[in-house]
């Protein structure tokens, strides 16, 4: 049980910091809000989710998720 804590502890670690550095480089939301009235209409605006923003949103909620579950799983106590 000991190896897979610290297995554990280490993946936990490297989830840590990549979530930090994929948080780090989005763009904040409110960087295209002086364009609102034909945001929407550009290529850009259609195909977010494919861009490499979209992309960096996923693996950010992706991570997010490991981050919860190991936090969780490391906390239990031994019964």
């Amino acid at each position: 049980m000991g190896v897979l804590r610290i297995i554990l502890t280490v993946i936990f670690i490297l989830d840590c910091i990549g979530l930090t550095i994929i948080v780090l480089l989005q763009e904040g939301k409110s960087a295209g809000l002086g364009t609102i009235s034909g945001a929407a209409e550009t290529y850009w605006g259609k195909n977010k989710g494919r861009s490499m923003e979209g992309a960096m949103v996923k693996i950010t909620r992706v991570m997010a998720i490991l981050f919860m579950v190991l936090a969780i799983v490391l906390n239990m106590n031994r019964f």
